[in-house]
């Protein structure tokens, strides 16, 4: 696994970096996710307009094109989709990109090490929360890690058909997770508040990470809803049964989850289960239903 190199940072640099270290995260993700929440009329349409110019958010492609159509921030922030804004690829032995994006990482899981985005390394076994018997499936496996940032669509989707397992939500830290921040904050992914999903597929185990950070307010999923606030002090490890009624499917490019402001998605398949697509290359953009590769077997 190659390891790039990077010039020292600068001064500010260099405080931009302890600043993260030294802020009250909780605190200001959840002043964030309250002001989110308001209601505030012209005022939210006001600081709609100018968060969308800021970032050049396209709001051609949302549901709601018009930034006086949303009653909150929150509810802009997840905003849907027109019906075939991103198409989903078609070909049955595809997988398809979970989310837009650009893409941080992606490639071998060489000796349980996957590379964070610019460089670091962290294991597989803290990114899944020392859980054992899910780390054995992932080694030596495929990993993509996508990220979000505040002008993208910030639904995630299913890259191919998969039936619910397990789901995992991992309280820790809220560092923020742009690029130049994952340069230079060691195991950031690994450290950082996750919500670790793991799916049946026909090429056997997939898993879907959705990765907190400052300012994130919360993450949902479509079966178990906002899963954060409120936040605890444990892990806490739901199981779901795969067959019968209660059996949660979901189909390729189908709606998974969603953040609350922007982070980064994981995913993890199993050693020879798919090829990832080349032009995957860190810092390529991702557009959601696009190729991300082929099943092998």
């Amino acid at each position: 696994m190659e390891l790039k190199s990077y010039p020292r940072p600068t001064y500010g640099q260099r405080a931009k970096i302890a600043f993260q270290y030294l802020m009250p995260q909780l605190g200001l993700t959840r002043v964030a996710g309250w002001l989110a929440e308001r209601q505030w009329g012209a005022v939210t349409h006001l600081f709609i307009k100018l968060f969308a110019k800021q970032y050049q958010v396209d709001l051609s492609e949302a549901e709601k094109s018009n930034p006086s159509d949303y009653a909150s921030f929150n509810e802009f922030f997840i905003r849907p989709l027109k019906e075939g804004a991103r198409p989903i690829n078609q070909d049955n032995q595809a997988l398809c990109l979970p989310a837009d994006g650009r893409v941080s990482e992606g490639g071998e899981i060489s000796e349980n090490r996957l590379l964070q985005a610019k460089g670091h390394q962290f294991t597989l076994e803290t990114l899944l929360a020392e859980d054992t018997e899910l780390t054995e499936k992932f080694k030596n496996g495929t990993f993509l890690t996508t990220y979000l940032s505040p002008r993208d669509y910030h639904r995630v989707h299913m890259p191919c058909d998969a039936t619910l397992k397990k789901m995992i939500y991992v309280p820790g830290e809220l560092f923020s997770v742009n690029p130049f921040l994952a340069q230079h904050v060691p195991n950031l992914f690994a450290r950082n508040e996750r919500l670790i999903c793991e799916f049946e597929t026909v090429f056997g185990p997939m898993v879907q990470i959705l990765v907190g950070a400052t300012i994130t307010a919360s993450m949902s999923t479509v079966w178990a809803g906002v899963i954060n606030p409120p936040r605890t002090n444990d892990v806490a490890v739901y199981h779901y049964l795969t067959e019968g009624d209660t059996a949660i499917h979901l189909k390729k490019g189908e709606e998974m989850g969603a953040f609350r402001l922007g982070s980064t998605v994981i995913n993890l398949f199993p050693q020879g289960a798919i090829a990832l697509e080349s032009h995957l290359q860190a810092g390529e953009a991702t557009r959601m239903g696009e190729r991300l590769g082929a099943v092998l077997k």
